[in-house]
């Protein structure tokens, strides 16, 4: 395991593990987050290829309405 920052506190993660399996592990629907990582937002298209390493932050924020 891997650990990962998400959302301020500490997350374990798959080693190989991307940014899509994160929100799927996380039960958030990809269609209503926007995702910014080491301070640098993640383009939707980029979420299946980045892959989750040790050490980065992630910020997920889900929208509601």
């Amino acid at each position: 395991m891997i650990t990962i920052t998400v959302n301020g506190e500490p997350h374990a993660a798959k080693p190989g593990s991307t940014v899509t399996d994160l929100l799927r592990e996380m039960g958030l629907d990809p269609g209503r987050v926007a995702i910014e990582r080491n301070l640098e937002i993640l383009s939707r298209p980029d979420w299946q290829k980045t892959s989750l390493q040790a050490g980065c932050c992630y910020e997920i924020v889900q929208f509601v309405g």
